[in-house]
């Protein structure tokens, strides 16, 4: 599906069911489009998959336990959005973190595609370590 301009409203809804998703595990009906394209590139790792439902399940394979999203910034673009946020969640007596960007084309209402950028999942010690090497200048 080529992707078209996207108005606000239909990006807001967009990046609004994706946070939610990206929370708690379960996508909003009409989250992706059926025939969605993902594009996700981890440290040393890449995945694709060419279907909403495949997208779904690259994140329960990968990613599914619930936790919090903090938004950093969203800017509308011509054909959806661009998202940059961290995660947190607990996992095996641990708080995990990583920080993401999705760049997403939108057409009525629904992700067509989408290319994520993530760190890879930090646990504590790595994140000791960061914090104890690199003092960063904002959150």
């Amino acid at each position: 599906m080529k992707a078209t301009t996207a108005t606000r409203p239909e990006t807001a809804m967009a990046v609004a069911h994706l946070i939610r998703f990206l929370e708690t595990g379960a996508a909003p009906v009409g989250l992706f489009a059926p025939d969605a394209f993902l594009d996700l590139s981890l440290p040393q790792w890449r995945i694709q998959a060419d279907t909403g439902e495949e997208i779904l399940a690259v994140r329960a394979e990968g990613h599914p336990f619930p936790g919090q999203v903090r938004v950093e910034r969203v800017e509308q673009t011509d054909h959806g959005f661009t998202i940059e946020f961290e995660e947190r969640w607990d996992h095996d007596g641990q708080r995990w973190y990583c920080r993401e960007m999705i760049r997403a084309d939108v057409v009525d209402n629904r992700i067509v595609e989408m290319s994520v950028y993530c760190t890879g999942d930090w646990d504590e010690a790595r994140q000791r370590e960061h914090a104890a090497a690199v003092p960063l200048i904002r959150p």
